[in-house]
């Protein structure tokens, strides 16, 4: 018998992405891939990076950059408000590091200055809406519930993509094994 179970080893943990069950079928996490930038004792966050909205940054007001961009839906939580993430921490005051040079937030007036100066700066940016939030052991327990299996971020440019070439699907394919047979399954099994 093949197992077709949707769970894995790795563990949650800052820089990991969160693969949602093929069969979730809930607005802001339906065939979702979150990049979590927070795991511990308190709880988990973190911001869905396949949802995008279809506006741009620069369409949000004038206190934006002019620049090209798309936003994209983090999570439910705290939606009257816009994240960032980026690798510019060496000169955004404020930031927090994630991993790898991977930072969220700072000073918004310096970024929006160094977009409108360098709009080339965009490719290390990357815009939420909202984020995705775990209270205490809440992720664990979804973990073991199998509507989340733990992968590791592929290149950090998938993370910056405002058009994320690597999609949910292609991830879970990269897993291997049943994962790549689980990437092909319909959101709705009645609709086979």
């Amino acid at each position: 018998m093949i197992d077709l179970s949707f769970k894995n080893s790795e563990k949650p943990a800052k820089g990991k992405v969160l693969l949602s069950d093929p069969f979730m079928d809930e607005d802001y996490f339906r065939r979702s891939m979150v990049y979590l930038c927070e795991h511990n004792a308190d709880g988990s966050y973190g911001f869905v990076l396949n949802n995008f909205l279809p506006i741009n940054l620069k369409d949000l007001g004038d206190n934006f950059p002019d620049i090209e961009t798309q936003l994209t839906i983090g999570g439910p939580i705290d939606k009257d408000n816009l994240y960032f993430l980026h690798t510019l921490g060496d000169v955004l005051e404020n930031s927090i590091p994630i991993k790898d040079n991977i930072c969220l937030g700072g000073d918004f007036e310096t970024l929006s200055k160094l977009l409108s100066e360098n709009k080339k700066l965009i490719q290390k940016v990357r815009f939420f809406v909202g984020y995705s939030g775990w209270t205490v052991n809440q992720l664990e327990n979804e973990i073991n519930e199998n509507s989340w299996i733990v992968v590791n971020l592929g290149k950090k440019s998938d993370l910056f993509s405002s058009k994320l070439t690597q999609t949910w699907n292609k991830y879970l394919k990269k897993q291997g094994g049943k994962f790549e047979i689980i990437a092909d399954f319909t959101i709705n099994p009645r609709y086979n």
